[in-house]
């Protein structure tokens, strides 16, 4: 059973676009995070609670310790929840400067977004569920539910000083959850592009067996570099004298392409040597493109003493026939001596 790894996602413009409304959410959560680090309000809102009656007091802790007991600060309450909203509010901003431009190259595969989303979003929702956590450590204020902040309009702080600061934290519990269904969103788009359609799978496979032959006909060129694949050429000019055996050139076949068709029209009962368009001759006819109209920059290539391609072409049957019918000798045969 072949695998399957998905590279391709279903709507991939559709998360594009989602990622980039994810920014102005990620940077909104990240100032909020960092606004609220440092106790910035955190111990003014629980003593702002305790004063109405809403939760238990900071000052818990001081008596406890003095009559020797245990004390453990809210989830709610806590410097940690603090911290811990800061560290992932970096970390979904980093998440989202690498994998936005990951994706822009498409190598944000569906697999390895569904897991990054999936993780972050459970990040998000352990902080959610610590922000609106309960305070049950005071008996006579007990608090089963959200923080007065979440569950109260900010109007009903003891202090006016603290709105703002309720408000704040109200902002802070409203991006964390739309930052959750955000991520929940990328995350089925991910998971859906992961499962592969037959008309996919059967585009793999082709796809699969296309890279298997070109690497077996690499394989075997490389192990026999002298059996070089051939192309029949075109007839010799030769054919046009009578008597004269035509024998067909053979030309190179370039790896990666398919043998040329060196066959053309037949004009006059012979064949018309057509065009060779293989990667060898295409760079020797765009040398000689301008036909010696315009001087080449190449050195020699203007010499008048150097042989060019379209005078040996131009060969004439009767060149051919006198060569033919006079045969050359080199080195020339000895000259008989004059008799005196």
């Amino acid at each position: 059973m072949q695998f399957f790894f998905p590279r391709q996602y279903r709507h991939r413009r559709i998360m594009l676009w989602m990622m980039v409304a994810e920014l102005p959410i990620t940077i909104v959560i990240l100032t909020l995070t960092g606004i609220a680090s440092h106790n910035l309000y955190r111990s003014l809102l629980w003593q702002d609670g305790a004063d109405n009656g809403f939760n238990s007091a900071p000052n818990e802790a001081l008596y406890a310790a003095a009559n020797y007991r245990a004390y453990t600060a809210p989830m709610v309450w806590s410097g940690f929840l603090t911290n811990y909203n800061l560290v992932i509010g970096v970390l979904s901003t980093f998440l989202w400067v690498v994998k936005f431009p990951i994706h822009c190259m498409h190598l944000f595969f569906p697999p390895i977004a569904a897991v990054v989303h999936g993780s972050i979003m459970v990040l998000w929702i352990v902080s959610a569920r610590y922000q609106a956590g309960s305070d049950m450590s005071d008996p006579k204020h007990p608090q089963p539910g959200p923080p007065w902040y979440i569950s109260k309009s900010c109007s009903v702080a003891a202090h006016k000083s603290n709105i703002a600061y309720c408000e704040q934290a109200k902002s802070l519990f409203a991006v964390s959850i739309i930052l959750i269904v955000y991520y929940c969103v990328e995350l089925g788009f991910s998971i859906h592009s992961c499962f592969i359609t037959p008309e996919e799978r059967e585009e793999v496979l082709e796809q699969r067996e296309e890279k298997k032959i070109e690497k077996e006909f690499e394989e075997e060129i490389l192990k026999s570099p002298s059996m070089i694949p051939m192309t029949p050429g075109p007839m010799s000019p030769g054919h046009m004298i009578p008597g004269f055996m035509p024998q067909r050139g053979m030309v190179p076949r370039t790896p990666g392409f398919p043998p040329v068709v060196a066959t053309g029209p037949v004009k006059d009962g012979s064949p018309v040597s057509p065009h060779m368009f293989t990667p060898r001759t295409l760079g020797f006819n765009r040398l000689d493109a301008n036909n010696g109209s315009a001087s080449s920059d190449l050195p020699l290539r203007n010499s008048p003493s150097m042989p060019s391609p379209h005078m040996s072409a131009h060969i004439t049957t009767q060149e051919i026939g006198a060569s033919a019918a006079s045969p050359m000798y080199f080195p020339p045969p000895p000259k008989k001596p004059s008799k005196n």
